[in-house]
């Protein structure tokens, strides 16, 4: 249990990390992306062809797949672009807005009442962004990003849950990831017409942390996830992800010193939606305790 729990933190300080990445790599958050893709679909496809675990998919099947591969590109362009036109800290506290996104949208799509408690405590998220969005106006664009990112998180992770009941994760991831690459390289030109890169080739610096994104902060870090599902409990680990957010402004304030460039009213509203989480986390915790089979 101990070493699971390890491995679960490890894949959550990863994906916090990759906000870092996100600001080191100075290529356009489109282009960004469409390499992590690339580089992604060819080593997790690589392993499963040499582990012999690829499998024909049914064309119905496979355009759902692409269809959701393709909410996760955009959801990674949308994150970047946050990152690049606020910074790693504001990327990060809109992130936490999926929250309200996911009690918004997930009955909508599922068809199933509304908790107006969850809805509750994400406009509480959201007044912490309006906050931040109000005392700090030089990153309105960032914001807009990050909004875009958290409706995306929300959406995927919903019409993903029907597709695992079927597919196993690393197929599923596959396939997806393979289809946000097919999207992006439709939609990439258009999206430079809008927001225009100053070069469109990585350079030695970017590839190697492409790679570090790619191999560590996907494959890797969904390995671990993996490895640590099969011993914890699904309460725990939707504990521990809300710890990704923490630790990437934590990284941020070490590595770029963001807290230099951040006035009360960024802390003020981060208090907001900690608060958010906190509740969420007690309530959680709550149901937890009263469904059956809880103290195994």
């Amino acid at each position: 249990m101990k070493k699971a729990l390890v491995q679960l933190h490890v894949a959550v300080f990863l994906a916090g990390f990759t906000a870092i990445l996100g600001k080191l790599i100075t290529l356009n958050e489109g282009l960004l992306v469409w390499f992590r893709l690339l580089i992604t679909v060819i080593i997790l496809g690589t392993i499963l062809f040499f582990k012999k675990q690829l499998i024909r998919i049914p064309f119905r099947d496979l355009l759902k797949i692409i269809g959701t591969g393709t909410i996760v590109a955009l959801h990674w362009v949308t994150f970047y672009g946050s990152v690049k036109y606020a910074n790693v800290s504001v990327a990060l506290v809109c992130f936490s807005a999926s929250g309200f996104f996911t009690a918004f949208f997930e009955p909508l799509i599922t068809k199933t009442k509304i908790s107006f408690v969850e809805l509750g405590l994400g406009l509480i998220a959201i007044a912490g962004i309006y906050v931040i969005f109000d005392f700090h106006p030089q990153y309105t664009v960032g914001i807009i990003f990050g909004m875009v990112s958290a409706i995306g998180s929300a959406i995927f992770p919903i019409f993903n849950k029907k597709l695992l009941l079927t597919y196993s994760p690393k197929i599923l991831t596959l396939y997806e990831l393979g289809g946000g690459l097919l999207a992006l390289t439709v939609l990439v030109p258009f999206y430079l017409l809008l927001f225009p890169a100053t070069y469109y080739i990585p350079s030695t610096t970017d590839w190697l942390l492409l790679v570090v994104l790619a191999w560590l902060c996907t494959v890797i870090s969904f390995e671990l996830q993996l490895n640590a599902l099969r011993k914890v409990s699904a309460f725990t680990a939707s504990l521990t992800y809300n710890l990704e957010p923490v630790y990437g402004i934590i990284l941020a304030f070490i590595f770029f010193r963001e807290n230099e460039n951040l006035n009360p009213a960024f802390y003020f509203g981060v208090g907001l939606i900690l608060l958010a989480v906190v509740l969420q986390m007690l309530r959680i915790r709550r149901q937890y305790k009263q469904s059956p089979g809880s103290h195994k």
